[in-house]
């Protein structure tokens, strides 16, 4: 079952921003649900909420450039009609990827939040999962950006643009504390 709106809000209220940018962020967001009547539906509105994840293991995390962007990333995108947008952040990893992922044991841990721009003039909320990724090379399926791969913690941080860089830290103190 989807996230209600009202679910929604409470996720990004409950959330303890790290930086001035999440908290600016965090507010967008909030902003945005009180107008959206469907805020995970790419075709109701430019504005819609997105998930994604960034995949950490003990090789660091896994970044794919996207194809259209040419920038190192984690992988996200739209949520389906009906889809949790854990559930979502997942999908995406697995597809974009083709690497086996999971949320750690203990549950879905939301991150990081963000507000950018994105392709067509739409504008992405985006609500950054923490996933637990096997300790394989990626495979990314055709159609997909194809060059995928696990980068170290240093190099993953200088790949990153500004909001990667931001979340890359808590990533690895998360991971790190993994049971």
């Amino acid at each position: 079952m989807g996230f209600s709106t009202a679910d929604l809000r409470a996720l990004v209220a409950g959330h303890e921003p790290s930086t001035p940018r999440e908290a600016t962020a965090a507010a967008r967001f909030l902003a945005e649900l009180e107008r959206l009547d469907s805020p995970c539906d790419e075709h109701a509105d430019p504005t819609h909420v997105t998930a994604s994840g960034i995949v950490v293991g003990p090789r660091g995390t896994v970044l794919h450039r996207h194809r259209r962007l040419g920038i190192w990333m984690q992988p996200g995108g739209h949520i389906d009609p009906g889809e949790r947008p854990e559930t979502a952040a997942r999908r995406e990893a697995i597809e974009e990827l083709g690497l086996a992922v999971a949320h750690p044991p203990a549950g879905p841990l939301l991150l990081h939040l963000d507000v950018h721009p994105a392709a067509l003039g739409h504008v992405h909320l985006d609500l950054c999962y923490l996933l637990l990724g096997e300790d394989a090379d990626p495979h990314p399926p055709e159609g997909e950006s194809p060059e995928a791969r696990w980068c170290g913690w240093d190099e993953a941080m200088a790949l990153a643009d500004p909001v990667l860089a931001d979340a890359l830290p808590l990533a690895r103190k998360a991971y790190e504390a993994q049971p």
